[in-house]
């Protein structure tokens, strides 16, 4: 047995016998690793037990195994991996740039149930064979996504999602090169403006950072409401009250669902009301708001803003049969004014892709949309035909629309240099 191993299972014995949590009291947790590895290094002098060549290292190892995530802390703290998933205890990879690695970390199965199990302590959300699947948040912020067998085909599979991208505004976006500066002020006047907005794009493409982002141009003095799964947000606007679901305990009793906490938030004195992410009969609740004069934003999955005008119309048709597409698609075309629609290309940058506006108009039974910004043959971002239908609504917020979208005069051609 190695000297971290005896340092482990030493201070393990310890944290047992003087009933220490490891998860709540982590300076306790500290101090008494201090102490055993005090006591450690002063039997390895006198050659009791097998000398520790890192003590540093070993301490960290303990509290990482103790109160971490054992073998995943050292990537849940480099900032440079966005993602972190289990597929077996043999198969751990992470994701960097949006690139995924296949990483040499190898678990043990008992191992990871004890992971899981802690992470999932301070959560107050359960997993077990009547209910396989769990999203939390851990306590970092990161959030978890867990499913066991036999819904997985016997190994436990795990998702860690960090928050790496902290953009607050959307001029954080122009610097990492994903949409241009006009772009950008035309979406924060837009905000500004109250227009509603649906955020579109594949997993991991940046869609809540995208709403994040555009939530800075709010107001400061508007009181924000969101709604999500999990919390994933974290906006930082002056008035915000954030909700997330919740599962249903053991009974079967206390579910609070997405469509719930959206009709909450219509009594809370909203200004804004922002969704995380719509997938369900929700979309039903989210067009009502939008309908009604609420200034809203929400996410959804989708391949093209066009594909995501066609989903947010069929999405409320879950709702219950008494709910149609003759209402539904109206609604849609008179409720919701820009799609975003978000892109991850295979090196793992994400961009806007394109801006849409509704027109307001049906044709046939489809929403008729509009390209306000696209991207051309050479990836940029440029301006397109379509402008927003009421631009009465940027003038009462002071934006002027034409302003806003008329064409960028042409850089000039750099000075030919002379050479002597």
């Amino acid at each position: 047995m190695d000297a971290v191993t005896v340092l482990h299972t030493e201070i393990r014995e310890l944290v047992r016998r003087r009933g220490v949590d490891p998860l709540t009291e982590p300076e306790v947790l500290s101090a008494l690793v201090d102490e055993a590895r005090a006591d450690y290094l002063s039997r390895a002098d006198a050659g009791l037990v097998p000398p520790l060549t890192d003590p540093e290292a070993a301490s960290a190892y303990v509290l990482d195994s103790l109160a971490g995530l054992g073998p995943l802390q050292p990537y849940l703290e480099d900032e440079s991996v966005e993602e972190i998933w289990v597929n077996s205890a043999s198969r751990v990879f992470v994701a960097r740039s949006g690139r995924p690695e296949l990483t040499t970390t190898i678990l043990e199965d008992e191992d990871l149930r004890v992971l899981v199990e802690r992470m999932l302590r301070s959560t107050g959300r359960r997993l077990d064979l009547a209910s396989p699947f769990v999203d939390a948040q851990l306590p970092g912020g990161e959030r978890l996504h867990v499913v066991i067998p036999p819904i997985t085909s016997g190994a436990w599979a795990v998702n860690i999602r960090k928050h790496t991208a902290r953009a607050t505004r959307t001029s954080d976006l122009v610097s990492l090169g994903s949409l241009t500066a006009q772009a950008a002020a035309f979406l924060d006047a837009a905000v500004a403006s109250g227009l509603n907005i649906l955020v579109s794009g594949a997993t991991q493409a940046g869609k809540t950072t995208l709403v994040r982002a555009l939530a800075g141009a709010i107001p400061a003095g508007q009181r924000v409401i969101t709604c999500e799964e999990v919390f994933e947000l974290a906006l930082r606007n002056r008035d915000c009250v954030a909700m997330q679901t919740r599962s249903a305990n053991l009974e079967g009793a206390g579910e609070i669902t997405l469509r719930r906490l959206v009709k909450e938030a219509l009594r809370m004195r909203p200004d804004r009301l922002l969704i995380g992410e719509v997938r369900e009969a929700e979309a039903l609740d989210l067009l009502i708001a939008m309908n009604s004069g609420l200034p809203a934003m929400s996410t959804l999955h989708a391949n093209s803003a066009r594909e995501a005008v066609t989903k947010i119309c069929t999405l409320p048709l879950l709702a219950g049969e008494n709910i149609s597409p003759r209402f539904v698609v109206p609604t849609v075309a008179s409720a919701i004014d820009l799609v975003v629609h978000l892109d991850l290309d295979v090196s793992g940058h994400r961009t806007v892709r394109e801006v849409a506006a509704l027109s307001g108009r049906v044709e046939n039974g489809v929403v008729e949309i509009t390209d306000v910004f696209h991207r051309d043959e050479r990836d940029r971002l440029v301006r397109g035909p379509g402008a927003p239908h009421d631009p009465r609504r940027f003038a009462r917020a002071g934006y002027d629309l034409p302003t806003l979208l008329a064409p960028l005069a042409p850089r000039p051609a750099p000075l030919a240099r002379e050479w002597f």
